[in-house]
Order: structure tokens, then C-alpha cells, then sequence
């Protein structure tokens, strides 16, 4: 791909998966306030705005997925720089700002992505190729874990029923 058209490509995933979130946030804004109409019309366009994120991905397949060790390797590295430069400096202007939600966010994101880590990092040097096994997902902070899901989130608190179970 030339370079301008995947700069292009790549401003447009980037793009249409913002869009496809922030609508879904505008959907549950109208249901609450009773506009289930219009809550419906952010969710249509949230999911063409999902296909279209979809679609540029597809077209960069070939750029950015690669075989699967490299895949794990890449992944293990964006995880650990994100959990030890950028969650911990973006931690820091909140405490700064007296930002104290987005800090608690921040400090739940760092500790999250740091077992996401962990969890490649594993992959990376043991063989999970044959055994395959659930994971579970606090759906409060993001953290993971390959064991069952504990009774409360080491990361954020959340009770054992604010997992959703990932498996095959």
C-alpha cells in the first residue's frame, strides 16, 4: 500500500472505531432520557461505523497482522509500554489537575494493561497451542485473568459477577 493511502487508511480505522464508541455512549444517553427512537439511530450508525473500522482493518491486514508469535511479541511490548509510560504520565496530570475520576481510571488502566502483560508475556514463553482454556474480564477496569474469576477485582474491587467469561 502506498504511503499516503495507508496514512489514509489508517486515520480512518482510527476514526470510524472512535465513532462506533462514542455513539454507543450517545445511544445509552437517549435511552436514558427516553429517546428510544433516536437511541436506536445512534446504535445503526455506531454499527456502519463499526463495519467501515472493520473494513480499513481488513485493508491494512497485511501491514499490521503478522504470524502469531510476532503478534504475541508486538503485543506484549505495546501493553508494557503503555502500562509503564504512557497510563503512568497520563495518571500524573490527573493527580496534578485534582482530576480524581480520570486518575482512578488511569491507575485501573495501568494495572489492567500490566496483567496484560503478564498474561503475553507467558504465552511468549510457555506453549499454549494445545490447551485452550476460558479467560475472564472485569468489565469495570479491563483486567484479565486466564484462572476462574476471582470473588472481587484486584485492580478495581468489582464483585465476581462483573466478569465476562471469554471462551471458545
Amino acid at each position: 500500500m502506498q504511503e499516503k493511502t495507508e496514512k489514509n487508511v489508517r486515520a480512518a480505522f482510527v476514526g470510524e472505531a472512535k465513532a462506533y464508541f462514542r455513539l454507543l455512549a450517545f445511544a445509552e444517553k437517549a435511552e436514558a432520557e427516553g429517546n428510544l427512537q433516536i437511541a436506536l439511530l445512534f446504535r445503526a450508525i455506531s454499527e456502519a461505523e463499526r463495519v467501515h473500522a472493520t473494513r480499513s482493518l481488513n485493508l491494512m491486514r497485511d501491514i499490521i497482522v503478522k504470524d502469531t508469535d510476532t503478534n504475541l511479541e508486538r503485543s506484549f511490548e505495546r501493553e508494557k509500554s503503555i502500562s509503564e509510560n504512557e497510563y503512568p504520565d497520563f495518571l500524573k496530570d490527573a493527580e496534578d489537575e485534582g482530576e480524581k475520576a480520570a486518575a482512578i481510571v488511569f491507575s485501573q488502566a495501568r494495572d489492567a494493561e500490566a496483567f496484560h502483560a503478564k498474561l503475553y508475556e507467558r504465552a511468549i514463553f510457555q506453549s499454549m497451542k494445545k490447551d485452550v482454556s476460558a479467560y475472564f474480564v472485569c468489565q469495570v477496569c479491563g483486567y484479565v485473568t486466564d484462572k476462574k474469576a476471582p470473588k472481587n477485582c484486584p485492580v478495581c474491587g468489582a464483585p465476581e459477577e462483573k466478569f465476562k467469561k471469554v471462551a471458545p
